[in-house]
């Protein structure tokens, strides 16, 4: 079988300009799906009309992420801002509709700043339970599946709240609900848990989109690091893992150029 690569246009093809026009420079490097974090600063009819016009996929959208300038970096499970979540959550199905997108990640949040991570655990994760419910009730009526990320807390970010795999499905068994799933990065998964392999293996029925980057750069996937992709995409074969995998990396230079490895795995795989 063949892996399915889509580009992430928020950290690829920055050489484009904005968001809207990397589109069209994702499209014309081959890619025929991608997905983007956060395009809520830019008006959604220039946003549908740009992905219609590179006549590519919608793979994946961010939830609204809050205020980004404040520190927020997700709604999910912070207490008190239900509502705020709740808002949010409806912009995004607003734009993910408009965009044909059937997969949201709905972003934890970081520990309040004058909490310790035990302290924040227990109110953050009835607050991350009940919003889960909530929203997964209300994406499984538009057809959008909801999906939470693990982010490392080792190098990525000390006061994000989910941050293992082990964390997020036991959120997962205590929202009990089947349009919830794990979207699995293999750089926060490198740096917290290692033990690839096994990983996907264990959590491959609970994985509903994957992403990639070289650890610990984050740069394309055959750049120097520590993780074999090669055989990683091996093992995702063997298993017949069929969904999307997102490239969320920074290119080392020129995205097109560093693309190199992308082509020379399609053009094995044919």
């Amino acid at each position: 079988m063949t892996l399915k690569f889509c580009a992430n246009i928020s950290w690829m093809f920055r050489e484009a300009g904005a968001l809207p026009l990397r589109y069209g420079a994702a499209s014309r490097a081959g890619f025929r799906g991608v997905e983007a974090a956060f395009p809520y600063d830019h008006p959604l009819e220039e946003v549908v009309k740009a992905k219609e016009e590179a006549g590519v996929e919608q793979v994946l959208l961010n939830m609204f992420p809050g205020n980004l300038a404040e520190g927020e970096l997700g709604l999910a499970a912070l207490p008190g801002r239900q509502q705020a979540f709740r808002d949010g959550l409806e912009l995004s199905i607003k734009y993910a509709k408009a965009l044909n997108c059937k997969r949201m990640h709905l972003m934890a949040g970081r520990v309040p700043v004058d909490w310790s991570r035990e302290a924040a655990l227990p109110s953050m994760e009835e607050t991350f339970v009940e919003n889960l419910k909530f929203a997964a009730d209300r994406l499984e009526k538009e057809g959008i599946l909801a999906l939470v990320e693990p982010i490392n807390s080792k190098m990525t970010d000390p006061k994000y709240f989910l941050n293992t795999p082990q964390q997020a499905m036991g959120i997962l068994q205590k929202v009990g609900h089947k349009n919830v799933k794990i979207q699995m990065d293999f750089f926060h998964q490198q740096i917290m848990d290692g033990n690839l392999t096994n990983s996907i293996k264990e959590y491959l029925p609970h994985i509903g989109h994957m992403q990639i980057s070289q650890v610990p750069g984050r740069g394309e996937p055959d750049s120097e690091g520590e993780v074999n992709f090669a055989y990683v995409f091996s093992v995702l074969e063997s298993v017949g893992y069929d969904g999307w995998i997102g490239l969320e990396y920074n290119p080392v230079g020129d995205t097109v150029t560093g693309l190199e490895w992308w082509r020379k795995y399609m053009n094995k795989s044919k």
